[in-house]
């Protein structure tokens, strides 16, 4: 059983006593007699000691240099699939072979863009499903210049065109081509079916 702390009044009650009995053994005198109160537990420091730190343990990896935004390739591959599965790993090797195909070489950006959009809407209202857009890879830039610039305006364009109304709402996926089909020069857009 555990012991309880005693109140004041109870202290106080029992110093009254103290003082008006006699000591059986006048030479001995006791060391502990409840004179004052009990002393309080010792309660827990709240502050935590500090653990060891070393400047830069939480940091992460260093950044790779001159991390731009991702290619367009890498964009691509980490969206998540629309289509069934098997058919977009036969399409990803090569497997299917494209229904139609637009060549955009040597266009510009304001002539091909209206033909990427003639050209999926027709293909999608004529019951295709899957087409080549070969965009080409574009060429190097020889003056490098301060503000980076990537390679090949079609073939950074064309994914954005086919993300926005109203080839959004025709396209299921698209996904770089394989090397027989062009490779990184060319996409293949699986379209939706018409209802």
């Amino acid at each position: 059983m555990a012991r309880r702390r005693l109140s004041e009044e109870e202290v106080d009650l029992w110093n009254k006593v103290v003082e008006k009995a006699d000591r059986l053994n006048p030479a001995r005198v006791e060391e502990g007699h409840a004179t004052s109160l009990p002393k309080p537990k010792p309660t827990k420091d709240p502050i935590e000691p500090l653990t060891k730190f070393s400047v830069g343990q939480k940091a992460g990896a260093k950044p790779a240099r001159n991390s731009l935004k991702p290619s367009i390739t890498q964009h691509l591959s980490k969206m998540p699939v629309q289509m069934d599965n098997k058919a977009y790993g036969r399409m990803k090797r090569g497997k299917l072979k494209p229904e139609g195909r637009i060549d955009l070489h040597g266009m510009r950006v304001d002539t091909a863009h209206p033909a990427l959009t003639r050209f999926i809407l027709s293909s999608q209202a004529s019951g295709k499903r899957l087409v080549l857009v070969i965009t080409g890879k574009g060429k190097d830039r020889d003056e490098p210049g301060p503000i980076p610039t990537p390679r090949g305006v079609l073939r950074n364009q064309v994914p954005q065109w086919l993300s926005l109304p109203p080839l959004s709402k025709a396209v299921m996926q698209v996904t770089p081509a394989h090397l027989s089909h062009g490779g990184y020069g060319a996409y293949y857009v699986y379209l939706r079916r018409l209802r």
